[in-house]
């Protein structure tokens, strides 16, 4: 998958893939000039975002790797920052609690059940109180099992159902943590500071800052607020959990949906 970019010398349109660590060292393909891109976005984000083109297109099946992968890498960013949080408020240097953390890192880096506990134990001892979200129904678990280690073939009904589970997950829990986010977003800042010091001369900087579906829920509008508690018509109560997870997920990719479409378009025109 790609985003689109454009050169600053020439200001000519350039696709470019997404990069595992938001760094992307782009030569334009109409002037020749080189330009280095960074995306001010953590990797749940993206993968997150993906998951949301790949359901747009079509791609349900797809669309359940990409949120899978987005809730796991929420929960390694969740663990990071309130573990940087923590140590702000010690005398502990930055590079160092944050060294320390990648060092404890590398022991669950390949397992994703240790990677659960870190985040239930960090959730515990940050906000005091037992994650009863983790459950396999909560983090629907069965429905990812089918689907990635079984092969199921979803509709798009259950996808939207599954995605809107893990939106209103990630939403809450990233509320929750609120302006401690800002100490693992300090750490990619550093990442790409040190990036920058090595670009030779004649490279352009580009900072940029895509609004992802949760970046759009916390600048911008409020979640949609149940009306009544008995729908006039019917039906099922306007305060359902699922039926509010998918009215937050839909108001979500409503607000996305226009820059999604804006990709994918013209990736079509290029192709064409």
């Amino acid at each position: 998958m790609d985003f689109p970019t454009s050169c600053p010398a020439c200001g000519s349109e350039n696709r470019v893939e997404f990069a595992d660590n938001s760094v992307h060292d782009v030569t334009c393909a109409q002037c020749g000039a080189r330009y280095c891109v960074f995306l001010r976005k953590q990797k749940f984000e993206v993968l997150f975002d993906l998951g949301t083109r790949a359901l747009m297109d079509g791609y349900a099946r797809e669309a359940v790797a990409s949120f899978s992968a987005a809730l796991e890498r929420f929960m390694e960013f969740y663990v990071r920052a309130s573990t940087l949080e923590r140590a702000a408020g010690t005398d502990t240097d930055f590079g160092a609690a944050l060294a320390a953390l990648e060092g404890t890192w590398r022991h669950v880096a390949s397992q994703s059940e240790r990677q659960l506990g870190m985040f239930a134990l960090a959730y515990l001892l940050r906000e005091g109180r037992e994650p009863d979200f983790l459950t396999p129904r909560g983090l629907g678990t069965d429905f990812r099992n089918r689907v990635i280690h079984r092969g199921s073939l979803p509709t798009r009904a259950e996808v939207e159902a599954y995605a809107a589970a893990v939106f209103a997950l990630i939403d809450r829990v990233l509320t929750e943590l609120g302006p401690g986010a800002a100490h693992a977003e300090l750490a990619q800042e550093q990442a790409f500071a040190a990036h920058v010091a090595a670009l030779p001369d004649g490279v352009t900087v580009v900072f940029e800052e895509h609004p992802g579906m949760f970046r759009a829920r916390r600048f911008g509008a409020p979640a949609p607020q149940p009306k009544s508690p008995k729908p006039a018509t019917g039906g099922r109560p306007v305060n359902d959990a699922q039926a509010f997870q998918t009215a937050l997920f839909r108001r979500a990719l409503e607000e996305r949906g226009p820059q999604l479409e804006r990709f994918k378009g013209q990736a079509m025109r290029r192709g064409s």
